[in-house]
C-alpha cells in the first residue's frame, strides 16, 4: 500500500493499494495463477470484491494494471489467459465497492490497439455529455514513458492524452480533480467475507468511442 501525498500540487491526499493483474489460468477452472498469488478467486468464489470493500472501509483507491491489454490467441491457448475479463472483473468489483480506481498498462503501449484499449476500459460505457460517467477510472499511470513514445509515435500519444481527457481542454485548477473519498469504518469482517459471494462484472461497449485512429 503507498500514499501519495501532494497531489497535483494540492493538499489531497489518498492511500493506493496495488492489486496485481494474474490473467494466466483465469480461463482454467482452477484459477491456479491467482491462488498461487493470493487470490482466492474462483467461479464461485469472488476474490477481489472483499478486497475492493476492505479498502472502502480504509478510505483506500485501488491501483490495477493490464488495461492495454487484449487476447493473445497463443497465450489464450497456452496459458489460458483472459486479461479483458480479469480488468473487466477487478475494476467492477470495485465501482460496485464505491472506491476509486487507478488503472495503469503492463507492457509498453506501441500501437492504437493497446491505447484503444486503455481507452475502454478507463470509460466502460463512453463518456456523458450530461456530466461524469457512471464508470470511469479515477486516473492511469502511464508505465514505460520509452523513447518509441518520441521518435515513433509521438502524435498518436498526445491523442491519446487528450482522449483520456474526453478531448477537454488542460485545466490548471488542480481542485477540481482531488476530492476526499469517505471511508467506511463501520464495515466488519463478515461484511467483508460476505463479499465473496460470486457476482457479474459491468457491461462494457464493445469498443471506445474515443479511438487514437479513428
Amino acid at each position: 500500500m503507498q500514499k501519495s501525498t501532494n497531489y497535483m500540487q494540492t493538499s489531497y491526499q489518498y492511500s493506493w493499494c496495488q492489486v496485481s493483474g494474474v490473467h494466466w489460468l483465469y480461463n482454467h477452472p482452477s484459477h491456479g495463477a491467482e491462488l498461487t498469488a493470493g487470490y482466492y478467486n474462483l467461479y464461485d468464489r469472488d476474490g477481489y470484491r472483499p478486497i475492493a470493500r476492505m479498502l472502502n472501509k480504509r478510505n483506500c483507491f485501488l491501483n490495477f494494471s493490464c488495461l492495454e491489454m487484449k487476447h493473445n490467441k497463443n497465450a489464450k491457448e497456452d496459458a489460458l489467459s483472459a486479461p479483458e475479463e480479469l480488468v473487466k472483473a477487478v475494476l467492477s468489483k470495485a465501482w460496485k465497492e464505491g472506491i476509486e480506481v487507478i488503472g495503469a498498462n503492463t507492457s509498453e503501449i506501441i500501437d492504437a490497439e493497446g491505447y484503444n484499449q486503455v481507452l475502454l476500459n478507463a470509460r466502460p460505457n463512453g463518456s456523458n455529455p450530461k456530466g461524469k460517467p457512471k464508470l470511469k477510472v479515477h486516473s492511469f499511470m502511464y508505465l514505460r514513458l520509452s523513447e518509441t513514445i518520441f521518435s515513433r509515435n509521438y502524435d498518436m500519444f498526445k491523442k491519446f492524452v487528450r482522449n483520456m481527457h474526453a478531448d477537454q481542454d488542460y485545466c490548471g485548477d488542480a481542485e477540481k480533480y482531488a476530492h476526499e473519498v469517505e471511508s467506511n469504518s463501520a464495515i466488519t469482517i463478515e461484511e467483508i467475507l460476505a463479499a465473496t459471494k460470486s457476482s457479474g462484472s459491468f457491461k462494457w461497449d464493445d469498443d471506445t468511442e474515443a479511438k487514437v485512429d479513428g
